[in-house]
C-alpha cells in the first residue's frame, strides 16, 4: 500500500511540474484556461472560486493530467472572447505556452539533482572505470582501474551516463572498442561482452564498475545538477534512436507498472533515490513531450512551424484529427507495453 502512495505521489508531482508550465505561460498571455487537472478520468474533488475562471481538479486515475485551454484547437467554438483564446495569440507565445509544459520538467530535475547534491553529496559524472572485476572480459582484455573512457564504438563519451547508456544500447553480441587514457597515453581496447540469462532475460556482461566518488559543496552541487541533467536528456535521445536501429526492442520500455515496481526498489533504497526517481522521470516526460509526435506537445509545436513557413494555419479540422490519431496509436502502445510490465512481474 506504500508503494501504491508514493507512486501517487511522486506521478503527481510530475504532472503538477508539467501542467504548472503550460498554465502560468497561458495565464501570462491571457488565455482563458478551462480546467487544471491532475490525474484523468472521473473527477474526485474539484474546487473554483466566485472570482476565478479555472476549475481545478484532481481525477481519479493517477496518470497524467491537463491545462483545457480556450482555443487549443482552431474550431474552437466556446463562449469565449476570441482575443482570450490560444490560436488567436503570436505564434511565439504559442510556442512558450506548448514548450514550458518540458521546459519545466527539466527545471525541476535540475533543482531536484542540486539539493541531492547540496545534501548528500555529488557522485561524480566523469567517465572513469573505479574497478574491473577478475576473470571477467573487461580484466582479460586489459581494462584497468582508473582508465578515463574516451569514445565506445566510436561514440564520444563525455559522462559516466554516456557510457552506461551506450553500453546498454550498444550491439552487445559483438566485440566493443574502448578507447581509454591510462598515464597520458592513449589506448583502444577491444572487449567482448559474456552472454548471460538472468531471470528469463539476456544480458551481456564485461565486469566494470564505475567510479564512486562523491563531491560536496555548492558549486560541486551545481555543476552535478546540469551535469546530470544533460547527460539523462543524451540518454533519452540515445534510447529513442535504439529503438529504431533495433539495439533496443519496445519490450525493454517500461509503462506505469513498470515505473509501479522502479518506485518500490527506489523507497526501500532510501528518500535520496526517491528524489533521483523523480528527477529522473520529470526528465524522461518532459522529453517525449517534446518528440515531433501528433498528441504530444511537440506535435503542436511542428504545426506552429508549419503555420510559420506557410504563412497560415493547418485547418483546425485536419490538425485535431491528426492528433486523434496520435492518441490512439500512443493508447495502443501503452496498453502494448503495460502488458509486457505485468508479464514481467510474473
Amino acid at each position: 500500500m506504500i508503494n501504491l502512495i508514493y507512486f501517487v505521489i511522486i506521478l503527481g508531482i510530475i504532472v503538477l511540474i508539467h501542467e504548472s508550465g503550460h498554465f502560468l505561460f497561458a495565464k501570462l498571455f491571457g488565455v482563458y484556461v478551462h480546467e487544471f487537472s491532475i490525474g484523468m478520468g472521473p473527477k474526485l474533488i474539484s474546487w473554483k472560486s466566485k472570482h476565478q475562471e479555472t476549475t481545478y481538479s484532481i481525477r481519479a486515475i493517477p496518470i497524467g493530467g491537463f491545462c483545457a485551454l480556450a482555443g487549443e484547437e482552431a474550431n474552437d467554438s466556446t463562449n469565449i472572447p476570441e482575443d482570450r483564446k490560444l490560436y488567436t495569440k503570436p505564434i511565439w507565445q504559442r510556442f512558450l505556452v506548448m514548450f514550458f509544459g518540458a521546459g519545466f520538467n527539466f527545471i525541476s530535475a535540475i533543482i531536484f539533482l542540486f539539493l541531492m547534491g547540496l545534501i548528500w553529496g555529488s557522485p561524480s559524472s566523469e567517465p572513469i572505470i573505479g574497478e574491473v572485476l577478475k576473470g571477467n572480459p573487461a580484466y582479460e582484455a586489459g581494462l584497468k582501474e582508473n582508465d578515463y573512457v574516451l569514445k565506445i564504438n566510436d561514440h564520444k563519451i563525455k559522462t559516466a551516463d554516456d557510457m552506461l547508456i551506450y553500453l546498454q544500447t550498444e550491439n552487445r553480441s559483438r566485440p566493443i572498442t574502448f578507447l581509454v587514457r591510462r598515464d597520458h597515453k592513449e589506448y583502444e581496447i577491444k572487449v567482448k561482452p559474456v552472454e548471460e540469462v538472468v531471470d528469463g532475460s539476456k544480458v551481456y556482461r564485461i565486469g566494470v564498475k564505475l567510479s564512486s566518488e562523491v563531491e560536496t559543496g555548492f558549486m560541486a552541487a551545481i555543476d552535478y545538477a546540469f551535469t546530470k541533467t544533460g547527460s539523462l536528456f543524451r540518454q533519452m535521445i540515445v534510447t529513442f534512436k535504439s529503438l529504431f536501429t533495433g539495439n533496443l526492442s519496445v519490450n525493454q520500455l517500461s509503462g506505469p507498472v513498470g515505473i509501479y515496481s522502479i518506485v518500490g526498489e527506489q523507497r526501500e533504497a532510501g528518500f535520496k533515490n526517491i528524489i533521483y526517481l523523480i528527477a529522473l522521470l520529470s526528465i524522461n516526460v518532459g522529453f517525449i513531450n517534446l518528440i515531433p509526435f501528433p498528441a504530444f506537445d511537440g506535435g503542436r509545436i511542428v504545426f506552429l512551424f508549419i503555420e510559420k513557413i506557410k504563412g497560415s494555419p493547418v485547418k483546425g479540422e485536419t490538425e485535431s484529427l491528426i492528433h486523434s490519431i496520435g492518441f490512439f496509436l500512443l493508447i495502443a502502445l501503452m496498453i502494448f507495453i503495460t502488458f509486457n510490465d505485468i508479464v514481467k512481474l510474473f
